[in-house]
């Protein structure tokens, strides 16, 4: 995969957690989604023990709240939607504050909510304790198609560099006394959108030829892939087993 590549989502660290292998965690974060979205909505005791799970792996690793609940701001798009669901979906009503809502629409923005944010809290924390490198080894090992784990790390590593590059045609454009205020603007805009796919197709094929230039025959060497133990696989299991045992519990109480 080349040299490692830092991303600001990742908080280094030498906890338990970190020298997890990746890949143990990839499968216990998503067997612990798992169980979170088959535990029934109506089970709301399950969702605080699962995000009291979270805390403690949060508080394992040494990740800050604050850290995790700025990150956790990329879910407001589902927020947004969810506080919408209780105005708009039919069925029986019901009066909160003085005001009329659908009793199907809460129960589906609470499920949305709930499990979204644990959902999305779990991503954070795997990307918090573990390198994007490590993420994309871990993919691998775990047999995941070798073109997919090809595209998504050159998505990690040259998407910094399209977000620079569209930064520099920015500053160039309020250079020349550009500001977008309306729709006129809007012609200007797309040439800049089409000059940044040109730039960026540009590029793509000229790091292909220096790969194959290099030896590059449609496969990336594994370095680094190494086994997890058993130790290390019981210690990640140990999240996924507590959350199966609140869903089941859930379940049946």
């Amino acid at each position: 995969m080349g040299a490692g590549h830092s991303h600001r989502l990742h908080r280094p660290g030498n906890s338990p957690v970190h020298a997890l292998p990746a890949h143990c965690k990839i499968v216990a974060v998503l067997c612990f989604v798992l169980a979170v979205v088959s535990t029934p909505r109506e089970a709301v005791w399950a969702f605080g023990l699962y995000a009291l799970l979270l805390a403690a792996v949060a508080a394992a690793a040494g990740i800050p709240p604050g850290f995790l609940l700025c990150r956790l701001l990329v879910e407001i798009p589902f927020v947004a939607f969810a506080l919408l669901m209780p105005f708009v979906v039919p069925g029986e009503r019901t009066a909160v504050l003085g005001v009329q809502l659908s009793v199907p629409g809460l129960w589906g923005a609470w499920n949305i909510l709930a499990k979204g944010t644990l959902g999305v809290a779990a991503s954070v924390l795997l990307a918090a304790t573990t390198e994007i490198r490590a993420l994309l080894l871990g993919l691998e090992r775990l047999r995941l198609p070798p073109l997919l784990v090809q595209i998504a790390s050159f998505m990690v590593r040259y998407g910094d560099v399209i977000a620079d590059e569209m930064r520099r045609m920015s500053i160039a454009r309020r250079s020349r006394g550009f500001e977008a205020r309306g729709v006129r603007q809007w012609g200007v805009l797309a040439k800049s959108a089409g000059a940044l796919f040109i730039r960026s197709y540009e590029r793509g094929e000229r790091v292909h030829l220096a790969m194959v230039s290099r030896g590059y025959t449609g496969t990336m060497p594994a370095i680094g892939a190494t086994a997890a133990t058993r130790a290390q696989w019981a210690r990640a299991a140990a999240l996924p087993a507590a959350a199966l045992a609140v869903a089941l519990l859930g379940r049946t109480l």
